[in-house]
């Protein structure tokens, strides 16, 4: 029987009295769940919440909870909210004071928030000249390196891009090469054996050019088998910052992540702190206002750096994401900490009004990306009609999504249509309560990984928190789907046209539930 969960502490001080706001109304200049998030605690502060939507976000969730929506247009959905000077008009036209930018689309667009400056409107996220530090990879390595935090063994194109080549070579087997302007893991390569090198070079160049129109690379040690670990901070750009301790985001496909939990089971107490004061560390030596992500590579065994490691691993600097994670809520779930009413509070001017020491952690989260893909066909993403949703409920479990029974899934947009988050007493606890969770989840007429996410939980390596970036491409097996016996399939048709039990209910009477809703079509 799964422990009864202690209440999470509360560290931030009291929302502000919104006569003091120097805005009433946010508009969120993003869709999905990541909408809903924000909207919910700017009404959660008595303010009002507007939304801009695509006429294929019509019937969603965010749009139907905004107490203001307002229709934006575009050659694409994704080119609308792409649209900074639409955005901008309709948060003048609904009154907003500020605009809340979410994670993705224009949220670390230096541009964009200057031009919300120059309107008159508050940008809920960093300065301008933070974006662009930050946003530019190797800009920032070299700032970093330079304030005295660990990076890796490296060679930049732009510091001599005549002798890029023997310096990259000389840098040493395995390398990976990064665009400049990279994200999302887009036009990374791993080459292990130095005689590719300048070929994979000029593939690494010619990805950055299409898609960042910018193909400037640089290349750095490889570490074989790494964590991902990154660090919450949050800066109130008045000399304020702490961080929110870490998650770990190793379970990964293709270079983006799948699960991220915090604490990092990779960590003894020794490293946490290192680790996490490193992050504080970047981030206050930048003056940095709002919240934010420091990430770093992390490698088993000795400490190789001078300072970066605690015997048991080690780290180099990553990059920085100037805004809010898709996975921020596992901080918000261990802490208490309202991530978004901190941003807010920040973008009013306010300073953090408490200290590192204030800021506890208590208990294990993990969160689950929900997409809508086959992972048994290399994570293809899927479409379909929402036709029957059954999110989980119980204690230590929270879904965040801005999908509804009787939307649809398209190709429109990224294939994440929910988070799952839970949180236990400890590791194993929020573990046993993720498997439930998932078992419980039931989305009908569009094939989800949830039966995927299952059978990868119970792997024995994830159960022992000996994970690393490149785990699921070792063990091909998690993705491969089951064959699903014809008299489950039955089964599972005959309860759902004929029983009125819970939804719950069924899934104990249909052990393969998951394998059989994969299975099922319209």
């Amino acid at each position: 029987m799964t422990a009864p969960l202690t209440e999470t502490p509360v560290t931030q001080t009291p929302a502000p009295d919104v006569r003091r706001w120097p805005f009433d109304t946010v508009l969120v200049a993003n869709r999905g769940e990541i909408a809903v998030r924000v909207l919910r605690t700017v009404q959660k502060l008595g303010l009002k919440g507007a939304v801009v939507y695509h006429a294929a976000d019509r019937g969603t969730a965010a749009v139907k909870m905004a107490d203001v929506a307002i229709e934006i247009t575009g050659a694409t959905p994704v080119a609308s909210y792409l649209d900074g000077a639409q955005i901008i008009a309709a948060a003048q036209r609904c009154g907003a004071g500020a605009i809340h930018p979410g994670y993705g689309f224009l949220s670390e667009n230096k541009g964009f928030c200057q031009a919300v400056e120059a309107a008159g409107l508050r940008f809920i996220g960093p300065t301008p000249e933070q974006i662009d530090l930050m946003g530019d990879k190797v800009r920032a390595r070299n700032f970093v390196e330079k304030a005295g935090f660990p990076v890796a063994p490296s060679a930049i194109e732009d510091d001599d891009p005549a002798t890029f080549v023997e310096r990259a070579r000389a840098v040493g087997a395995p390398l990976l090469i990064k665009p400049s302007a990279g994200g999302g893991g887009k036009g990374m390569r791993i080459v292990r054996d130095l005689a590719l090198l300048e070929q994979e070079i000029e593939r690494g160049r010619s990805e950055g050019q299409r898609y960042f129109g910018d193909g400037r690379l640089y290349v750095e040690r490889y570490i074989e088998n790494p964590r991902h670990i990154e660090v919450q901070v949050l800066g109130d750009g008045q000399g304020g910052v702490v961080h929110v301790f870490e998650r770990e985001c190793s379970v990964q496909r293709r270079f983006q992540k799948i699960v991220e939990e915090t604490p990092s089971p990779a960590l003894d107490a020794a490293l946490r702190d290192k680790i996490c004061e490193t992050a504080a560390g970047i981030a206050r030596s930048i003056g940095y206002r709002n919240a934010g992500t420091v990430e770093f590579i992390f490698g088993q065994g000795g400490d190789p750096g001078a300072g970066n490691g605690a015997g048991a691993g080690y780290f180099y600097f990553l990059e920085m994401n100037t805004r809010l994670q898709v996975e921020h809520p596992v901080t918000e779930e261990i802490t208490g900490i309202d991530l978004v009413q901190e941003q807010l509070r920040v973008a009013a001017g306010e300073t953090l009004g408490y200290g590192q020491a204030d800021v506890k952690s208590r208990g294990h989260s993990i969160e689950f990306r929900i997409y809508a893909e086959d992972a048994a066909r290399g994570y293809t993403p899927t479409t379909g009609p929402v036709l029957v949703l059954h999110p989980p409920q119980g204690e230590g479990v929270r879904w965040d999504s801005g999908i509804l029974q009787g939307g649809e899934v398209t190709s429109a947009f990224d294939p994440m249509i929910a988070k799952l988050i839970v949180r236990g007493v400890d590791r194993n606890d929020a573990i046993a309560r993720a498997d439930r969770a998932l078992k419980e989840t039931v989305l009908l007429g569009c094939k989800t990984n949830t039966a995927f996410l299952r059978r990868l939980i119970a792997h024995p390596a994830f159960v022992a928190g000996d994970v690393h970036t490149g785990f699921l491409d070792a063990n091909p097996q998690i993705a491969a789907e089951p064959e699903l016996p014809a008299e489950t399939l039955q089964a599972l048709l005959a309860a759902a046209a004929l029983s009125t039990r819970p939804m719950r209910d069924v899934a104990d009477a249909v052990p393969d539930l998951h394998a059989a809703i994969g299975a099922w079509r319209n």
